[in-house]
């Protein structure tokens, strides 16, 4: 079969599956998802200059700590968390490509 017969998969198939993937590792794998301090804090913790650490700007935010606020399962905290950054990445990145895309289109337009 050359590579005139093979049939072109659709953009928004594609999408789609990626999107479902996504979703998918961001509430399954979070929920295997270490308890251990990561890289950072490890680094502090060794060296004894985690305890002079301050509070971020957004501790208090919705999804500070990798888990949702108001939810008191871990684990479905953080599964849920991850779903929502997995949203708000895809939006943002979807968002982005169709705003470069018409442009690139606008102007080989006008070339």
């Amino acid at each position: 079969m050359s590579t005139a017969e093979k049939k072109r998969v659709p953009f928004r198939w594609v999408a789609v599956g990626i999107a479902v993937v996504a979703l998918l590792l961001a509430g399954v794998v979070s929920y295997y998802a270490s308890a251990n301090p990561d890289g950072l804090e490890y680094v502090a913790g060794k060296t004894g200059f985690l305890d002079s650490a301050s509070e971020h700007g957004a501790a208090d935010g919705p999804l500070a700590d990798y888990g949702t606020k108001g939810v008191d399962n871990a684990r479905l905290s953080g599964g849920l968390a991850g779903v929502i950054g997995t949203v708000v990445v895809l939006v943002l990145a979807g968002g982005l490509a169709l705003v470069v895309r018409r442009r690139s289109t606008e102007s080989s337009d006008k070339a």
